[in-house]
Order: C-alpha cells, then sequence, then structure tokens
C-alpha cells in the first residue's frame, strides 16, 4: 500500500529516486526514539550529480539550484520512508532542516534556493512539513553537488 505522502508526491509529477551508494562512511539515518536525524543528501540521482559546482546568482541559477534542493529533498525522503519501515504516513513533523549552498562568497540567495526543499516537505506534509531551518552558503559540497540538505523528523508513536 502507498502512503498518502507518496500518493501528493506522485500528483505533484515527483518519485523517489532509486537506491544509491552513499559517498562516504556514515548512515543514511540514525534514530533515538521517535527523532530520525537523517544525513545530508546532496542532488544526485542513482549516484550521479545532478546539479554541480557554485550556484549562479542569476534567475535561471537560482531556479537551477531549487530543483536540485528539491532532489535533495527526494534523497532524504527516500531514506525516511526506510526509517518509517516504509510508510511515509508516519512522519508527526519535520522538525528542522539544513541547507548547504555551494556559492561564491557573497552569494545572498541560499534561503531562496533552500525552499525547493522546504516546498517539497509542506507539499507533502502540510502543517506538519513546516520546519525550523538553516540554509548557508559554503566554498564547496562533496561531488562539486550545488546543493546538500539534511533533517531532523519526528515520527508518531
Amino acid at each position: 500500500m502507498t502512503s498518502q505522502a507518496e500518493q501528493r508526491l506522485a500528483a505533484l509529477g515527483l518519485e523517489l529516486p532509486p537506491d544509491w551508494v552513499p559517498r562516504g562512511q556514515f548512515l543514511p539515518f540514525r534514530k533515538d526514539g521517535a527523532t530520525v536525524y537523517l544525513s545530508g543528501q546532496i542532488c544526485e540521482w542513482a549516484g550521479d550529480v545532478t546539479h554541480s559546482g557554485p550556484v549562479e546568482d542569476t534567475a535561471q541559477g537560482i531556479e537551477a539550484a531549487r530543483k536540485a534542493a528539491q532532489i535533495c529533498a527526494l534523497n532524504l525522503l527516500y531514506r525516511l520512508r526506510t526509517a518509517c519501515d516504509g510508510d511515509l504516513d508516519r512522519v508527526d513533523v519535520v522538525l528542522r532542516l539544513g541547507g548547504f549552498v555551494n556559492c561564491r562568497s557573497g552569494f545572498a540567495q541560499s534561503p531562496a534556493v533552500i525552499n525547493g526543499a522546504t516546498e517539497l516537505f509542506i507539499a507533502l506534509f502540510g502543517d506538519d512539513g513546516w520546519h525550523a531551518r538553516t540554509a548557508v552558503g559554503v566554498a564547496g559540497l562533496p561531488g562539486n553537488a550545488s546543493v546538500e540538505v539534511d533533517a531532523i523528523v519526528r515520527l508518531k508513536a
């Protein structure tokens, strides 16, 4: 049975990615009671980085980076589904997102970029998708990815 969250995802014309091998030596998530700490996910699909290099400070560059952030969110949801024993409807609330944007010094649009991930969580989980958040610019990310996002989520009892 497909969760309501995955049905909403399909209605948006989106899907979860295929499985892939992490780029480093870490767990994709760690659970502590009802809290799930999700490791940072870059904008990759089937192991290939979809958006690379520093984000350009143009309308097109920011829009492409928002899409990259959405891909990060899809990767987080894939790992979260595993943490939820296959049922994303077990998500109680998204507590926090951390967003990292590969950019040049002085780039001021990191919040607009990370909105690509935020908006997907809100679309899937409604008010429970709203979260505290950090959106920062960095000099580089794994695989020269343009965006990385991590998350903390609480599950229903």
